[in-house]
């Protein structure tokens, strides 16, 4: 495979939710800029057209991630404006439960208790989202997910935000530049970041805890993403008799491309 198992600050259950939860409340608001909700939101409008499912089920989604700005997007349309969204994690935010749950919206909603995308017949029925979070995902367990969505005959999108086309020696050469501009990006997007807490200032400017994890996280983020061939091994071993995939592209409704997805759904 092409992807490189490295870890990230995230994946690790003693992280600070005081720390990771600022880094993906950046992280959300740099999929914004990017049209990142554009491209979710035009593949969940053909996934919900095709298969009459209502419910939005989100894995990994730790702070809300890209999924309140889909659900803001889909919400002003008029076909797809009653969609219900619930965000899950293995580890939930405790920031975001309260945020989410105590605003009197049902339509978006975090659950509580903690959810293994491996074992999705405990899960909410409905679509299946993993937005940017399936790389953090070693390959045993990616094919497992991908084996509980077949299992669970449920639809399942998968999109990541950048396609893992540079070669590793490449990424590993620039890789101290790359950290000096992903720290920079931190820098930028924290005062657009919702809702921006005294802590994140005093963490990002005083002493930059979330800009050097964010950084890195970013950069080991891209060497982790699957490739489309590895995506192709990952599925060929599962039996496809009545259950459909589909990787492709993502496109932005302006036209351009933006990640890559990859589609289950029962045939």
């Amino acid at each position: 495979m092409k992807r490189v198992q490295l870890f990230e600050f995230e994946d690790f259950s003693w992280f600070p939710d005081f720390i990771r939860s600022p880094m993906t409340r950046c992280l959300s608001v740099l999929n914004s800029w990017m049209g990142l909700d554009d491209a979710v939101g035009i593949l969940l409008k053909r996934i919900v057209n095709q298969t009459n499912e209502k419910t939005i089920v989100d894995l990994g989604s730790g702070s809300g991630g890209v999924i309140p700005e889909v659900y803001s997007l889909l919400k002003k349309d008029q076909e797809h404006g009653d969609l219900n969204f619930i965000m899950t994690d293995l580890h939930p935010s405790q920031e975001s439960i309260k945020r989410f749950n105590n605003d009197g919206n049902p339509n978006l909603v975090y659950h509580h208790q903690s959810l293994d995308a491996t074992q999705l017949h405990e899960a909410p029925k409905g679509i299946k989202t993993m937005i940017n979070s399936f790389h953090h995902m070693p390959p045993d367990t990616a094919k497992a997910i991908l084996l509980s969505a077949q299992k669970s005959n449920q639809p399942i999108l998968i999109f990541e935000m950048q396609e893992n086309k540079i070669p590793t020696l490449i990424w590993a050469l620039f890789l101290p530049l790359g950290l000096i501009i992903t720290f920079i990006m931190a820098l930028v997007t924290t005062p657009f970041s919702k809702p921006l807490r005294l802590s994140q200032l005093l963490l990002t400017y005083v002493i930059p805890i979330v800009p050097l994890c964010f950084a890195w996280d970013g950069q080991a983020s891209y060497a982790r993403m699957y490739s489309m061939d590895d995506v192709d091994e990952l599925l060929s071993s599962l039996d496809k008799s009545d259950y459909s995939w589909e990787k492709g592209v993502g496109q932005k409704k302006d036209g351009k491309s933006i990640g890559t997805y990859l589609i289950g759904k029962p045939k």
